[in-house]
């Protein structure tokens, strides 16, 4: 049997207090950083794993910001890029609260229409765009005013536009 030697070992450290958004789809931690409008200017201090072996789900991402909690606003968008995602909320150094994230069965003010004739991409209206889930594998929502389909993939582009 052949030993492992630390480098092969994947270490991420523990943070004091903040958040931890793990079980993020592979590829994906980039996108929720976008989504969260994290820069790296901020101030935080952000940790990021990408790819790594996970038994659940084969490989995932993993972000934790020290000093930030997440607003119920910012999870909802998580949930679009990372339907399986948890949040943890760290208090000094322990694990005080683990959600997984959930999509509701509506959705509002996360994502534009992409039907540009639609009345919530009017100016002079004030209608808020708001979304019907009608899949969450693959994530497609229905606009609610157009009967517009908007899926994944657009719904990633404008996160990350």
């Amino acid at each position: 049997m052949q030993e492992k030697d630390a480098t092969s070992k994947i270490r991420i450290v523990k943070i004091k207090d903040g958040t931890v958004i793990d079980h993020i789809r592979a590829g994906h931690a980039l996108d929720v950083l976008q989504i969260l409008g994290i820069t790296g200017q901020e101030g935080n201090i952000v940790t990021l794993a990408m790819n790594i072996s996970s038994s659940r789900v084969g490989h995932k991402d993993i972000v934790k910001i020290e000093d930030r909690i997440l607003k119920a606003s910012e999870v909802a968008r998580i949930a679009l890029v990372a339907p399986e995602a948890t949040i943890n909320l760290i208090e000094d150094y322990i694990v005080v609260d683990k959600t997984r994230v959930e999509l509701p069965d509506t959705i509002s003010d996360v994502v534009q229409c992409t039907n540009l004739r639609c009345v919530t991409n009017k100016e002079r209206e004030p209608i808020r765009a708001k979304y019907e889930v009608v899949s969450r594998q693959p994530i497609t929502l229905k606009c609610l005013y157009c009967w517009n389909l908007v899926e994944e993939e657009e719904i990633i582009t404008q996160f990350c536009a």
